[in-house]
């Protein structure tokens, strides 16, 4: 059993007493439009689905029990606001959300916590690391070079907002959600987001995403997403074990 919530509390009682060192991953990501054919939820989905393998891989390790906490779906999204299904908070209220709820925790003694964030807008991404250093958790920042370097050329390129690689990962975990007959008719969307917010551009539509999506869902595949997913758990393996050191 990985699932934090569905321990009682005498199980959680006996998993701090217990020899094995626990780290609890937080799942992370948005309620915003990702095209067509992918759900709201997709970066929440592939939050979960990481640390859902990672807790899967590490279940038999003699020296750490990982725990998955619910995951935090609310996040700062305005890039999409056009779009029907775009739910945002503010700053303040993600930041005091991830101070407050780590802050529940370790002060219960869970000391080992892992924020895990696949929801890449600019203001939300730095509202995480603030939030992170001011708690004392770790934080797995996917968009750092040394990580983003390990994942796909469409993620590397900056056009990946419900492309292949996003849409990939869904299709793997959940592809009842993906309105796949929609997907195989979208042509490529070039645009870097990256140089776009460079530009300033703030939100999808001013991006050239008229239908919120960038990159080449078309090209999305289960077997990509399962790979995709191997990686991603490969990175989360190391940070719960850079956090037990």
């Amino acid at each position: 059993m990985t699932a934090f919530a569905d321990l009682t509390s005498p199980q959680l009682a006996e998993v701090l007493a217990g020899p094995r060192k626990p780290v609890l991953l937080l799942p992370v990501g948005a309620v915003e439009p990702h095209g067509p054919h992918a759900p709201l939820g997709t970066d929440e989905i592939i939050s979960a689905g990481m640390c859902a393998r990672a807790a899967t891989r590490l279940a038999d390790d003699p020296d750490v029990r990982v725990l998955v906490l619910p995951a935090l779906n609310y996040g700062v999204t305005r890039f999409g606001a056009a779009f029907p299904g775009a739910v945002s908070v503010s700053e303040p209220t993600l930041h005091a959300l991830v101070v407050d709820v780590c802050g529940s925790l370790t002060a219960q003694g869970f000391l080992r916590i892992v924020v895990v964030n696949n929801h890449f807008e600019p203001a939300h991404v730095e509202t995480l690391r603030r939030a992170t250093a001011e708690a004392g958790v770790a934080y797995l920042d996917l968009v750092r070079r040394r990580n983003a370097a390990r994942l796909t050329d469409e993620f590397r390129s900056g056009a990946c907002h419900a492309g292949r690689y996003e849409t990939s990962l869904v299709l793997a975990d959940h592809p009842a959600l993906v309105d796949t007959p929609t997907m195989a008719t979208l042509p490529p969307v070039p645009v870097n987001l990256l140089s776009a917010m460079a530009e300033g551009k703030d939100d999808f539509v001013a991006m050239g995403m008229a239908r919120a999506y960038c990159g080449t869902p078309a090209a999305a595949t289960a077997a990509e997403g399962r790979s995709t997913f191997d990686v991603l758990t490969d990175l989360l393996v190391e940070a719960v074990r850079e956090v037990v050191r």
